[in-house]
This record gives C-alpha cells, sequence and structure tokens, in this order.
C-alpha cells in the first residue's frame, strides 16, 4: 500500500511546481513626495487625492454631455469590447487546466455482424507537473485585468476630453464675441475718422490706421466663425451623437464653477492606482507568468488520454458488465536536440525586463503630469487675476483715449493703440479662464481617482 501511495504523493508535488519568477514590484523611480515651492499651492497632510467625475463636474449640462459620451462613444465601446475579448482568451486558456470529457455513442449494422459502442473518454489531458499551462493561464488573467485597466483609462480620458472640448467651445463662443464687439466698436471709429477728414480736421493716414483694425476684426470673425463650428463638431464626436442647443456651454465664467477644483494629497503613492500604471503592472505580472510557461516547457510534457465505455455485437447487451471496458494512454515528450525551449525562455526574459521599464516608464510620466498640473494650479489664480485687472485697465484706457480724440486733444494712433491692447487683453483673458478649467480637468485626468 505504502508503494502505491508514494508515486501519487510524488505526482502531487510536483503538480504544485511553479517555475515563474516571484512577483516583487519594482520601487517606484520617483520621489515619495510630490514637488512644493513657489510655483506649487501648499498641500494639506490627509487629504484625500483626487475626484469621482461626479464630484469633479457640477454643470448640469456638463453632466448630460459626458453621461451620453460615456454611452455612445466610440472609443469607449471598441475598449469594452477589447475586455470581452480578453476575458474570452483567458476563459480559453483557463479550461486547459482541466481535463476535456467526451462523450461517444455509435452503431454499425451489416447483414452478417452488427457492433455497437458507447463510450466517455478524456482528450489529450496534460498533466500539468511543472506549471507550464497554470502559468500560460495565469498570463492570461494579468492581460484581460491589463485590459480592464486599459477600459478605465479610455474612460478617464474620455470625460477629460469631453470636458474640456466643451469648455474650449465656450471659450471660442466668447472669443467670438469679443471679436465682433470689437468690429462694431472699430467700424464707429473708421466711421468717425471718415467724418473728421471729409471735415478737414484729421489726414488719410488716420482712415487707413482705423481700416487696419476694421478688416484684422473682420477677419477673426470668419475665423472665429470656422472654429466654433469645428468645436460643436468635436464634441459631437466625443459624444457619439449631435448635442444639442440647450445643452452648449452658456459662458466659461459657468463652467469655472461648475468644474471643481482636484485635491492631490501629498504623497506620491497615489500615483500607483493610476489605470495606466496599474495596466503596466499587470502586463509586467503577465510577462513574469510567461518566463514560468518557458522554464516548464524545457521539462517532460506528460499527456493522458483515456476512456471507459461499452461495446457489444447486440444491443440489448451493451450496458451487461461483459459489455464493459477501459483504456489509458499516457505519454510524455521532452526535446532532446534543438527546439525553440531555450529561445523562448531568453525572449520571455527580454520582455519580462521590458515590461519592467515600460512599468517604471508608467510611473515617471504619471509623476511629471501631476506635478505640472500642480504647478499651473499653483499659478493660475494670480494669472487669472492679473488678467482681469489688465483688461479693466485697458478699457478705461480705450475710453479715455476715444474721448481725447473726439475732443481734438489727442492723436488718432493713441486711441488705435489702446483699442489693439484692449482687444488682445480680452482674448487673452479668456485664454487664461480656458487654461484655468482645462488644467483642473488635466489634473482630475492626472490623478485619476474616478471609478
Amino acid at each position: 500500500m505504502t508503494r502505491a501511495v508514494l508515486p501519487l504523493a510524488a505526482a502531487l508535488l510536483l503538480a504544485g511546481c511553479n517555475m515563474a519568477p516571484a512577483y516583487v514590484r519594482p520601487a517606484p523611480p520617483v520621489p515619495a513626495a510630490l514637488p512644493t515651492g513657489e510655483a506649487y499651492t501648499p498641500t494639506q497632510l490627509g487629504v484625500q487625492a483626487g475626484l469621482a467625475w461626479g464630484q469633479l463636474v457640477s454643470d448640469p449640462s456638463l453632466r448630460t454631455v459626458i453621461e451620453r459620451a460615456l454611452a455612445n462613444n466610440r472609443d469607449l465601446r471598441a475598449a469594452l469590447a477589447n475586455i470581452m475579448s480578453a476575458r474570452a482568451q483567458y476563459r480559453v486558456q483557463r479550461a486547459a487546466q482541466l481535463p476535456t470529457l467526451t462523450g461517444d455513442a455509435g452503431a454499425n449494422v451489416t447483414r452478417q455482424n452488427d457492433s455497437y459502442s458507447a463510450d466517455i473518454g478524456i482528450s489529450a489531458f496534460e498533466i500539468d507537473l511543472f506549471g507550464r499551462v497554470r502559468n500560460l493561464s495565469q498570463s492570461a488573467l494579468e492581460s484581460y485585468l491589463a485590459t480592464q485597466e486599459g477600459a478605465r483609462a479610455t474612460r478617464i480620458a474620455l470625460i477629460a476630453e469631453t470636458a474640456t472640448a466643451y469648455a474650449t467651445l465656450a471659450a471660442d463662443q466668447e472669443v467670438l464675441a469679443v471679436s465682433r464687439q470689437t468690429l462694431d466698436s472699430a467700424q464707429r471709429s473708421l466711421t468717425l475718422t471718415q467724418s473728421l477728414n471729409e471735415a478737414g480736421l484729421s489726414g488719410k493716414l488716420d482712415v487707413y490706421q482705423a481700416q487696419t483694425i476694421v478688416e484684422q476684426a473682420a477677419s477673426d470673425v470668419a475665423a472665429n466663425v470656422t472654429q466654433v463650428a469645428q468645436d460643436r463638431n468635436a464634441l459631437d464626436l466625443l459624444a457619439g451623437a449631435p448635442v444639442e442647443e440647450a445643452l452648449l456651454p452658456a459662458s466659461l465664467d459657468a463652467l469655472i464653477t461648475g468644474v471643481a477644483r482636484v485635491p492631490a494629497g501629498l504623497s506620491s503613492d497615489m500615483l500607483l492606482q493610476r489605470s495606466d500604471v496599474l495596466q503596466a503592472e499587470h502586463q509586467l505580472k503577465a510577462a513574469n507568468a510567461d518566463i514560468g510557461a518557458a522554464r516548464a516547457a524545457m521539462f517532460p510534457r506528460i499527456s493522458l488520454t483515456s476512456a471507459i465505455g461499452v461495446a457489444s455485437s447486440a444491443l440489448s447487451s451493451l450496458f451487461t458488465g461483459d459489455a464493459f471496458g477501459w483504456s489509458v494512454s499516457p505519454s510524455a515528450s521532452l526535446p532532446i536536440f534543438g527546439g525553440p525551449a531555450r529561445g523562448n525562455l531568453d525572449y520571455s526574459k527580454a520582455q519580462r525586463d521590458l515590461a519592467v521599464a515600460q512599468y517604471e516608464k508608467a510611473i515617471q510620466t504619471a509623476f511629471r503630469e501631476v506635478a505640472d498640473a500642480l504647478a499651473r494650479d499653483g499659478t493660475i489664480d494670480a494669472q487669472q487675476a492679473a488678467q482681469r485687472r489688465l483688461v479693466n485697465a485697458s478699457a478705461r484706457a480705450y475710453d479715455l483715449s476715444e474721448q481725447r480724440y473726439r475732443s481734438g486733444i489727442d492723436t488718432f494712433l493713441n486711441m488705435l493703440v489702446n483699442q489693439r491692447s484692449l482687444y488682445a487683453a480680452r482674448r487673452t483673458a479668456i485664454a487664461t479662464d480656458l487654461a484655468l478649467v482645462r488644467n483642473r480637468l488635466l489634473l482630475y485626468r492626472a490623478i485619476a481617482a474616478d471609478q
């Protein structure tokens, strides 16, 4: 009895062998804390980093557009299809760890001899003594999980891109409005200058100078009309369907209050939970399991084919004791000379090293993105306030210079310079407001707390 049990025990012990290297997560190649300094807003210890998109966006129209994008965007649908494909591939590989049972029944009826049979068998089941099949299954699982994280990254990117496109449309609508207002103002100045010229109170130079800003504003209006139309097209593409007028942004100022500021915390450990970093780590784990499968392929592969069933020349006696039979056909194979086993092992190790480098690069990229967004977040409020003061000062300067020109106290050139300064200041103020909203969305995407 003891002799019979020993081979079985040895087989069970061998079946527990796993030749994959023990997985150890590489140390993050970035500082433990996020950067601090003049460009950064002081952060508070214990603050949870990141926001879910439902907390990030409070503007009701933008929320509706994002929900539509999550339901209809084709890139996201493709990512979900990739998940289903990876899950199916994992199930296929997982099934290789279990025997495949097949049933068969047949009859051969001739004029002289009849035969009947029925059997159940295991078709070439590999006894996974060295963990080859198990590691292939683990690799497929990690690839599936990596695909899940890739879809999560696509979802986060879609939310941020949709909100950014929405804010860009709001900004370009305001730039168009400023261009039209400037065109109206410039046209009035040109009309006044022409009247003064006809009265002999100004020269032709003033007329031509006034006409320059009219034509510049007219050109900008045409370009901005095109840009707003293209912004609409981009938003429709992200949303997966046309966005009706009622859902378009009312103003950029409304979005500034409708998109929250994202907390970042102090530690860089939260970067390890980013979807792209997790995706890279699952790919690293899959490469690690592939090494185990490649190592196991250098050892004998033992397969077992067996069947039990009944056979008889008479259907009435098919299931009697005398008709019962069984068969077992073990086989083993091992390459002795040549073969790709060594090359496959070297390849799997090189792929593991590549996955380590990609994982570390993903962490470094994440750190840089968060640091850049925090640097912008720490200075954008001061820039926005200064830009709005510049707009107010430029507007007062233009009003005064226009009054002085109408009164004949000052030259037209001074009024023209101030008019151009006001036009540029208003456009830059809109760009600064847009940069504020975009940076909040960038920080949301960089921290990636959405589930």
